[in-house]
């Protein structure tokens, strides 16, 4: 069996992100990891009392999707022995290569901080992203350059999220709601990640990973999708530089879960926080059995319906 992990990206943190893997022994490592890139505040007291701003800020948003993606996976891999391919969405990227044991926690948890501290730096505080639904690419294209936006992530043929000046995204979603988007919103979500405004920060993210112990081969029974293209990593090093210029490059989050359907993966398990890759691979893959671990009271649970 070949299953899929998809490692959420933020927008999805809510208080109760840590219900399952809060209280689990293995993934306590994961914690204390976290806690020491966060000013020493443990994530599970953090999600309860942050306020809704902090919860959402760029740095603390990508530090507590990391620590939800490694905390679940470091239960489930004492439990499930298949091979598994591993695919993340925007900061998820960075936290399946903790999964797939290229970077300890600690590490993971540094490079989380770093990578949000160069966005930041790189696109300033006005910036932030829309996801808009029912365009083309082309019509979509057309909108952005009458608001001085980009594209950042394609999820499907007339799904996309778009990043730009903070101040011109909600009249950017006003007109394309007028010419017959299903969807546009301003999300929560405080950078215009994965556009060109980035493109600073993606040279001195690469130097950052370069500086952390990793394998010099890729893992075995672990295949990691790149996440601008959707193409397996074969290479560490040449992995590394697709990991870092996804801060300013597109990404293809469609070609990852069509490379989840060619290689027949099947279950696919979202590892939160939040549904929202698990219901896109549910609408990509029809037939694959999907589903996020917030779905679940137990990993007994969620192991189960894996090797079911």
């Amino acid at each position: 069996m070949t299953f899929a992990i998809l490692c959420s990206g933020q927008g999805g943190q809510h208080r109760e992100m840590f219900a399952l893997t809060g209280q689990a022994a293995p993934a306590q490592s994961v914690f204390d990891a976290a806690t020491g890139v966060l000013d020493g505040r443990d994530p599970r007291d953090l999600v309860q009392n942050a306020s809704d701003e902090e919860l959402h800020s760029d740095l603390v948003g990508q530090v507590l999707c990391c620590t939800q993606a490694l905390a679940a996976w470091s239960v489930l891999r004492e439990k499930i022995q298949d091979d598994a391919i591993l695919a993340g969405y925007s900061i998820g990227e960075l936290a399946t290569w903790g999964c797939a044991g290229l970077f300890d926690a600690p590490a993971l948890m540094r490079l989380a901080r770093t990578r949000a501290q160069l966005m930041d730096t790189a696109a300033g505080n006005a910036t932030g992203l829309a996801a808009i639904r029912g365009l083309t690419r082309a019509t979509l294209q057309s909108l952005c350059g009458r608001h001085d936006a980009e594209i950042a992530i394609v999820n499907g043929s007339d799904s996309f999220v778009v990043g730009g000046p903070r101040d011109v995204l909600p009249a950017l979603c006003e007109e394309a709601t007028r010419s017959g988007a299903l969807r546009a919103v301003v999300l929560q979500v405080a950078i215009a990640s994965h556009t060109p405004r980035l493109r600073a920060a993606s040279p001195r993210f690469r130097a950052a990973l370069a500086e952390v112990a990793r394998p010099p081969r890729m893992p075995s029974r672990i295949r990691l999708l790149s996440g601008i293209d959707g193409t397996m990593v074969i290479d560490v090093e040449a992995g590394l530089d697709k990991l870092a210029t996804q801060i300013s490059h597109a990404i293809d989050w469609a070609a990852c879960l069509e490379a989840c359907r060619e290689v027949g993966a099947d279950p696919i398990l979202e590892l939160g926080p939040g549904a929202a890759l698990a219901n896109m691979a549910r609408e990509a893959i029809p037939g694959a059995r999907c589903r996020s671990l917030e779905e679940f009271r137990t990993f007994d649970g969620a192991v189960a319906w894996l090797k079911r």
